[in-house]
Order: structure tokens, then sequence, then C-alpha cells
């Protein structure tokens, strides 16, 4: 996609580029004396975080939640996309590789703009947009694991995709955590920006609300985990109580079949007439005294 300008009024200029090509930052090199060095690094799709200044050049580097459904979750890059901001005096530039809410949504609030805005208040309005970006996700990671405890435990499933599920859900999680922990510095930095005190504030409270919310997600998700696993074992030891509790009754009435059955001539039960039913009724009774036994023991 081409170099485009997206807003310009007297205070600012902003440029924004999408998936940029080596000849895009090549030109914004030459045009606006960027290091490429930090032009390299907005190509890197699994740059951690960060801020640096060079010169009158401030670069920061920014995360943003994805809804991409990957199906592996090795690395950031499966959960998140990043975008780099500099902030050259009155210009602000805009490096990013997809299509992203955050700059979406900042583009319609500026463009319905009355008034003029300034670079900085613009990066201020990408950098709270993608914490609500982690903000949403967050949100959508607790309704996910709500319901798979529902599943668990008013439905009673206990079936191995549930395990996967909550394996999913729980890399999905420390993964975004762990963006949002290396964050923290690059947040900080905005007070270093023309700023009211208040706009950076609520920057790093709001950062700091995510934060909290995915902390306490990972231990809500490993909690269930472990009621999982927990609840897992137990059914388990039902069924091996269940045949244990079999093997209980079969026991003594095999024994005496086994006893009798080795048809020797000098067992006088074999040719007594009601053998049968005598051993017969000794088996009933030896199953249903073991019954008796085990009910008062509740077993």
């Amino acid at each position: 996609m081409p170099i485009e300008t997206i807003y310009r009024d007297s205070q600012c200029e902003w440029v924004d580029v999408e998936a940029p090509s080596a000849e895009d930052l090549k030109f914004l090199h030459e045009r606006y004396e960027i290091n490429n060095l930090l032009l390299e690094d907005t190509l890197d799709p699994n740059h951690l975080p960060k801020y640096e200044q060079d010169g009158d050049v401030k670069f920061f580097l920014l995360r943003e939640s994805t809804e991409l459904e990957r199906k592996n979750l090795n690395t950031i890059s499966d959960i998140s996309t990043k975008i780099g901001i500099f902030l050259l005096g009155r210009t602000i530039i805009t490096i990013h590789r997809m299509k992203t809410k955050s700059l979406s949504e900042t583009k319609k609030q500026v463009s319905q703009l009355t008034t003029e805005i300034t670079s900085e208040k613009i990066a201020l309005k990408i950098a709270l947009l993608i914490m609500k970006s982690f903000d949403d996700e967050s949100i959508s990671l607790f309704e996910t694991m709500d319901n798979i405890e529902n599943e668990i435990f008013l439905k009673n499933t206990n079936h191995t995709n549930q395990i996967k599920r909550l394996y999913k859900l729980k890399r999905k999680s420390g993964l975004n955590s762990r963006v949002l922990t290396i964050s923290t510095d690059a947040i900080d930095k905005f007070k270093l920006l023309d700023l009211q005190d208040s706009e950076t504030f609520d920057l790093k409270d709001k950062h700091k609300d995510v934060v909290a919310d995915f902390e306490h997600l990972n231990i809500q998700i490993t909690n269930l985990i472990s009621m999982f696993l927990a609840l897992s074992d137990q059914k388990a030891n039902q069924v091996m109580k269940v045949l244990a509790i079999y093997s209980v009754y079969f026991l003594p009435i095999t024994f005496i079949a086994g006893v009798y059955g080795m048809n020797f001539d000098n067992m006088p039960e074999l040719h007594h007439k009601n053998g049968y039913f005598f051993t017969l009724g000794l088996m009933a009774l030896v199953v249903v005294c073991t019954f008796i036994y085990a009910r008062r023991k509740q077993w």
C-alpha cells in the first residue's frame, strides 16, 4: 500500500504506511531522516514493544491484540500485531503490516475533529485504543473460560476436548500478558511527550487495569485446569470403586464355583439331590451379606 497522508493541519501531519516495502522505507529514511535500524524494527513480526529516541525522532513500537485464530500459539505475533509510531516535531508516521482497529478508529476520530490536533495527541489516541484492544480480548477470554467452566461443572462434560480448549486459552492469555508486561516501559515513556499529566495517567491506568485483568485470568485458568484434572481423577476413582465393589461380590461366589467345579469323587455334595440349589442359595446369601456390609460402610 502506498504511503498515505491521513491528516494535515497547521500543527500536525499524519503519514500512514501499511505493509511497507523496501522502497517505502528508503523514502522515509531519505525524506524524514529516520534511522534505518528503527525502520527495520517495524519489519520484524515478532519484535517486542519498546521506546527509542534518535536525535529529534521519538520511536514507539507497540503491539495491538488481534482477533486472528491461529492453530499454534507459540509467539507474540500469533496474538498481536505491531504498530510503529514515529514522532518528528509536528509529524507523526505510523507503520504497520496489516489493518488494525486502533488506527482505523483513530482515523475516524481525527476526521471528525473540528479543531486542530497535535501529533502527540494522535499517538496518545492510538495507544489508548491499543490498550482497549487488549481489554476487549480479556473480556472475550473471560467469557470463553466461563463457558468451559459451565460445561465442566454444570453440564458435567469431561471430554478431552475441554483440556485442549483450556490449554489454548492459557497459551493465549499468557502471550497477551507477556506483551503487556513488556509494553510497560514504552507506555511510561509517553510522559516525555507534550501531553497533560492527566492524559498520560489515563493511559498508564488503562495499561495497569489490563495487566491486572490478564494476571487474574491466568490464575483463574490455572485453577480451572487443576480442578478439571482433579475432577477427571475423581471420576476415574469412581469407576475403579464400582469395579472393586463388583469384584467383592463375585470373588466369594467365584471361589465357591471353583471349589465345586473340581469334581473330585470324595466330594459328597456332588451326589446330593439338592446340592445344586444349596450352592446357589449359599452364593445368594454371600452376595446379600456383602451388599449389606457395603451399605453400612457407605461404599
